[in-house]
């Protein structure tokens, strides 16, 4: 089971830059209506297929999440990477919704390429 990180500790990551891969669990549809800034979509059930090409380095900080904490697609997703050999993931087990609340931004739109 993944380690979990809190909201408050995601948006000091992302003030401050750190280096990381925050990740939707979702959906393409759900990413496209919002997703927290920079995220890519990697939804729960193509992790085995995607995460080879979209996180090639498998010692990144990645971070999972999805719409909120009754939904399972953060922690399918974190067991499934760290099974494929990630070492350094985490789980915002929280979600969208929270990060939504919390008046925080969000950006819309499918993934730019490139």
């Amino acid at each position: 089971m993944a380690k979990r990180i809190s909201r408050d500790e995601l948006k000091a990551k992302l003030d401050d830059s750190e280096p990381m891969v925050v990740v939707e669990a979702l959906p393409a549809s759900y990413y496209q209506d919002a997703h927290l800034p920079g995220a890519v979509n990697l939804p729960h059930d193509q992790v085995d297929e995607l995460a080879p090409q979209m996180l090639p380095d498998k010692n990144a900080l990645i971070v999972t999440y999805c719409a909120n904490g009754p939904c399972p697609n953060s922690g399918i997703a974190a067991e499934r990477l760290e099974a494929l050999g990630y070492v350094k993931v985490r789980e915002y087990y929280e979600g969208k919704q929270d990060w939504v609340e919390a008046g925080l931004p969000t950006e819309s739109g499918a993934p730019v390429a490139g």
